[in-house]
């Protein structure tokens, strides 16, 4: 399981990177679950980022033009507000192929809040992702004010979800709010990736990226990996 850390400038992405973040995402907090950072913050913070760890991009929701700057591996684009599934497909279709243009990959994504959010159900995306060909899912909460991911569905809901995205081909990522008890749970689940922005944070998710916390994140996975 890899440590993606989301940080919202370059100041952040350092901290993050020598607290041995394994991907670092491009993401702007106040914006929501998916806010995108400027092009020139993200410039700066792919500058800032050692060439051989990936940074990916938040380009929002229900995006009907993805333009993938340089440098950026993976894109998340979300479908909030996207009810219907013939809309969803298309949304994603033209997302995958906006991001296989600038040579990067897709990573659509699911909310646990769906119903809140007016998205689709979580299980409807994996095969939503897989036909648009994307490489990746990621389940996230879109509102941050009602716990975090395992408090919004149960364990049993995920482990269906992770497997339902296994069986499409795809690789799998897990957020929303999750500490070190969800780090361990993402794990024992087999998740892919495991995402943090505010316990990465002094201060919460609208604070600075520590890199101590970063490293005793990054420990913690090691450690359950090994």
């Amino acid at each position: 399981m890899r440590l993606l850390v989301s940080v919202r400038d370059a100041r952040d992405a350092q901290a993050a990177v020598r607290g041995g973040a394994a991907i670092v995402d491009a993401k702007d907090p106040r914006r929501g679950a998916l806010g995108p950072v400027t092009p020139r913050m993200l410039a700066r913070i792919r500058a800032a980022v050692p060439s051989d760890i990936p940074v990916s991009a938040a380009l929002g929701d229900a995006a009907t033009e993805v333009v993938v700057p340089r440098g950026v591996v993976y894109v998340k684009v979300g479908l909030r507000n996207v009810g219907g599934a013939g809309h969803a497909r298309a949304l994603a279709q033209r997302a995958a192929q906006g991001a296989a243009a600038a040579g990067a990959a897709l990573v659509l994504v699911a909310y646990a809040d769906a119903s809140r959010a007016g998205s689709l159900p979580p299980l409807a995306i994996p095969d939503i992702a897989a036909t648009a060909g994307a490489r990746g899912v990621l389940l996230d909460t879109a509102f941050k004010d009602r716990g975090s991911l395992f408090d919004l569905l149960d364990v049993a809901q995920v482990a269906q979800w992770l497997a339902a995205a296994r069986a499409a081909g795809l690789f799998t990522a897990l957020a929303g709010s999750l500490g070190e008890p969800g780090l361990r749970t993402a794990h024992a689940l087999g998740a892919d990736i495991v995402g943090v922005r505010g316990a990465a944070c002094d201060g919460g998710r609208s604070g600075r990226v520590s890199a101590a916390r970063v490293a005793a994140l990054s420990a913690l996975v090691a450690a359950a990996v090994a």
